[in-house]
């Protein structure tokens, strides 16, 4: 018990928790990614090398460490995007081309990020509401984008929920057919059509 709440090798038990969570983490997310393989606790401790007492050390259950990678995904593109768009500057096109690729490039770097917060989380009952609300969190962004770069020529403050989530669905619908192979498309031609979808909305 010393060595587990203490001092080991000059690495404290805080650090070999936050290490081992993050090991776990990223099994999941391989897990989870794998095409016709069923997720289970039992997978992802084998592809994280761990035991499961040290599974439930980081969550209480699947569907938290599930909820956790997606989570974190979330939170990834949102300050992924939020920065490509600042550093673009102040043109309203330039912004919203910078932020999409920014999303689908961190989307084509690893699909499996893309297949899980957009096409698997979406399959799973236990985990739809919150893939739900996270959809409304950035389609509710991309509405405060757009009224902030085009003023009252955007989309208002009444019709930005609707413009935010068509914008928002539309693209995660073109990035799912292109996920699963049924849109051949280079990632250059999806952020056109993405950027040229938000632009046009604005005219």
């Amino acid at each position: 018990m010393a060595v587990q709440s203490g001092t080991y090798r000059g690495v404290s038990a805080q650090e070999r928790t936050t290490e081992r969570r993050g090991r776990l983490l990223a099994a999941t997310l391989e897990v989870w990614a794998a095409s016709g393989q069923r997720v289970t606790m039992t997978r992802i401790c084998a592809e994280a090398g761990l035991t499961e007492r040290y599974f439930y050390e980081s969550f209480r259950n699947l569907e938290d460490a599930q909820t956790a990678v997606l989570e974190a995904i979330a939170t990834e593109i949102e300050a992924v995007t939020q920065a490509a768009a600042d550093d673009a500057g102040a043109d309203p096109a330039a912004r919203i081309r910078a932020s999409v690729h920014a999303f689908v490039e961190l989307v084509a770097a690893d699909p499996r990020k893309g297949r899980v917060a957009i096409v698997e989380a979406g399959a799973l009952p236990a985990l739809r509401p919150r893939r739900t609300a996270l959809l409304r969190h950035f389609a509710q962004r991309a509405a405060e984008e757009a009224l902030e770069l085009y003023g009252a020529d955007g989309w208002g403050i009444r019709n930005g929920q609707v413009a935010g989530l068509l914008f928002v669905g539309g693209v995660a619908e073109l990035l799912t057919a292109w996920l699963e192979g049924v849109l051949d498309a280079t990632t250059d031609e999806l952020v056109d059509a993405a950027t040229a979808m938000f632009v046009g909305m604005h005219r």
